[in-house]
């Protein structure tokens, strides 16, 4: 099932987003639930988790029961300000005081993205719950999501958690990424999609035919995904 919940610019969707996150990590906890949370990079990404370290105080969420991983990270140095897991830290993570933050090994520590791949997939079998509460996606005006492209052997993978990139069309070449069957894996996808570069991709997204290999955001499935939309993305004009 889809949910869209339109607003009118990126500011407005990272206000929306954060706030409903901290609502819905306040109720999980109040269950007696720790929730695991994967988490994802971009310009969106970055506005949300600002907003919601903003917004923190006001919530009771207990950080340090929240286990946070990334949906797919750049294999570079540990120290690269491209890594999703060092932005994340700098707008969110350190502000709240998150304890549980799972990073996929950097190219310092692990000898190639195929050893930080297993490495990553290794975590989540020993510390993860098996479930995410929560992934949230960004998406790419060519359709990808996390780095997940079109026409990459990655759309196929069922043998792994974790899957190396080589190849990525957008730099840096080497990535890992979670599969589909990882990202799956979750009681609600949140979609964060934001400018109108991506409207055309987000038609292809919602439409009722269309391909995975051609656009891989149709391939993320679950019982519950919320697209989180400005007006431009939606493909809609201010006045609409």
């Amino acid at each position: 099932m889809r949910d869209v919940v339109a607003r009118h610019d990126p500011a407005s969707v990272a206000d929306e987003v954060a706030r409903r996150f901290l609502e819905r990590m306040a109720e999980a906890q109040a269950r007696g639930e720790n929730p695991d949370v994967a988490l994802t990079g971009g310009t969106v990404a970055r506005l949300v988790h600002r907003r919601i370290a903003e917004l923190a105080p006001e919530h009771a969420v207990d950080w340090t029961r929240i286990t946070f991983w990334f949906g797919d990270e750049r294999f570079v140095a540990a120290d690269s300000p491209e890594r999703n897991a060092d932005q994340a830290r700098a707008d969110l993570l350190d502000a709240v005081g998150a304890t549980r933050v799972n990073e996929v090994p950097a190219s310092d520590q692990a000898g190639s993205a195929a050893e930080a791949a297993d490495a990553y997939s290794a975590s989540l079998r020993s510390e993860g719950s098996g479930e995410f509460d929560l992934v949230m996606l960004g998406m790419g005006p060519d359709g990808h999501v996390a780095s997940l492209f079109p026409g990459a052997a990655t759309l196929t993978d069922h043998d792994h958690i974790a899957a190396p990139v080589t190849d990525s069309p957008k730099p840096p070449p080497e990535r890992v990424t979670l599969t589909f069957d990882a990202l799956n894996r979750s009681r609600a996808v949140w979609f964060l999609v934001t400018g109108a570069e991506k409207a055309a991709a987000t038609a292809r997204a919602w439409a009722f035919e269309g391909t995975v290999a051609e656009t891989p955001a149709r391939g993320i499935s679950g019982p519950s995904i919320t697209w989180y939309v400005d007006q431009a993305a939606a493909g809609l004009s201010r006045s609409d």
